[in-house]
């Protein structure tokens, strides 16, 4: 059975000023989740699931309907406030996070899957690699995290906040160590650069997660207890949200499954800020000159 590309895309861009879930990136204007999309067919994928706002609907089928010949594609949708039986939820105005993002897919995904986001480029070798692990390897007890190299993921515009992921003998994940304001500084990677807390040093080697994870369905039921059980100690909180990590790390610890983090060597980067777009063209123009991709991707 071929695996599935989950994309979550239901976020509102307003720090891009837009939705640059489809801003062009390409010469062609191709947004980033184009070369996602390409990735994953020439890595053996057989279904691409886009996680929306309702709002989103007629964009986004306009923009990706035009590939149903060459993968099946569905879409599901993420709202801001859901009725939950017994739980007085107050008004909400942004959605319960990822980790909700990826159970709303629960009823079109019945087989092993990956997890992106929509705004971020993973690169091919990472899609293959995933994809193997999907195909061959994915169980109930054991998943999967692809691990980027962090000297791989930093910015040259500024410091970035990241996962610094801790592994056991045989690559297991153990946790997710989050560290701000990370940036080069003194020819050393450094992390509360700028913060009131003092500058420590990571490894510029260091496995992170960018959270790229590799699921077997079996995690939806795991989900929807963890979110349950999140949503009524925090229904009034109106901001509050469940994250994939939140849900993972208490699975492992758990003992119900194991996390393995496969390295990967691609460049990761991301588009947050409208500022960020010049980089991203840059970086996929690189890889049109590496011959990675062709000039007009879909040609």
């Amino acid at each position: 059975m071929k695996p599935t590309l989950l994309i979550l895309a239901a976020g509102m861009g307003s720090r891009y000023g837009g939705l640059k879930q489809i801003d062009g990136i390409g010469p062609n204007e191709e947004p980033i989740i184009e070369y996602s999309i390409y990735d994953a067919i020439n890595s053996g994928f057989g279904k691409i699931v886009f996680v929306i706002r309702k709002e989103f609907n007629e964009a986004f089928r306009s923009r990706f309907d035009q590939f149903s010949d060459r993968i099946q594609i569905e879409y599901v949708y993420q709202e801001v406030n859901v009725k939950v039986e017994g739980i007085d939820i107050v008004e909400r105005t942004k959605p319960w996070g990822t980790s909700h993002a990826v159970l709303v897919a629960k009823d079109v995904i019945n087989e092993p899957f990956a997890v992106i986001n929509a705004d971020d480029y993973y690169g091919a070798g990472s899609f293959k690699l995933i994809a193997d692990f999907l195909k061959n390897e994915c169980t109930p007890n054991l998943m999967s995290m692809v691990g980027y190299t962090l000297h791989n993921t930093l910015s040259e515009h500024g410091t970035v906040n990241r996962g610094v992921c801790s592994v056991d003998e045989s690559n297991n994940l153990i946790e997710v160590i989050e560290r701000v304001k990370i940036a080069v500084q003194d020819g050393k990677v450094q992390y509360n650069i700028g913060a009131d807390d003092p500058c420590g040093e990571l490894d510029a080697n260091a496995s992170v997660s960018m959270n790229y994870w590799g699921f077997h369905p079996s995690i939806f039921k795991e989900i929807e207890e963890g979110l349950h059980a999140f949503m009524k100690e925090n229904a009034n909180n109106p901001t509050a949200e469940y994250y994939i990590p939140n849900i993972v790390t208490d699975i492992i610890v758990s003992g119900k499954m194991k996390v393995r983090v496969i390295p990967t060597n691609d460049n990761w980067f991301g588009v947050t800020y409208k500022e960020d777009k010049p980089m991203a063209v840059a970086a996929i123009n690189k890889h049109i000159t590496a011959g990675v991709y062709p000039e007009k991707l879909w040609s």
